[in-house]
């Protein structure tokens, strides 16, 4: 089981640490996608909707993007790199585009359902508490030092 824990804890610390590196590559694309005027119009029809049809609008990206993701995993197994690079990209785009946008527009109508806040407090308390272990690394350390340097430096380099 330790072994088990071991391994678990190495993948999700990889996993952190190149969403903490690759962070300010795609977040400033999000925010241009999120102002955009039909993003918006999204917003507000999910919004308006009644909560059984915005956990449907939330569930149809969610079934299509999570496969995908797996997919591409998949995908890298085989050794196909690009295409398991663009599938998963694609996957993870339309996972923070939509997904993420339909559950922002409508939370208050999702959170409403017993089962989903339920569910919704044990994902964020996984969550934090793997959050917590991997922060605690020395791996995470080093790379959150490292991407910090690399800013300092860019802001140099522009300034």
């Amino acid at each position: 089981m330790r072994g088990l824990l071991a391994v678990l804890r190495a993948v999700i610390t990889v996993f952190v640490i190149l969403d903490e590196l690759l962070r300010p590559l795609y977040r400033p694309l999000l925010r241009r996608l999120a102002d955009l005027r039909i993003m918006r119009r999204l917003e507000e029809t999910v919004a308006a909707l009644p909560r059984v049809f915005v956990l449907l609008a939330l569930a149809i990206p969610f079934a299509i993007a999570e496969p995908l993701k797996l997919f591409g995993l998949l995908l890298f197994a085989r050794g196909q790199f690009w295409a398991g690079l663009v599938v998963t990209a694609f996957a993870h785009l339309m996972s923070f585009v939509f997904v993420e946008r339909i559950y922002d527009a409508g939370r208050e109508k999702l959170l409403s359902y017993r089962w989903f806040a339920w569910i919704m407090d044990q994902v964020v308390r996984v969550r934090d508490h793997m959050l917590g272990w991997v922060r605690a690394t020395a791996a995470y350390d080093l790379a959150m030092r490292t991407r910090d340097a690399v800013r300092n430096w860019w802001r140099a380099v522009r300034a």
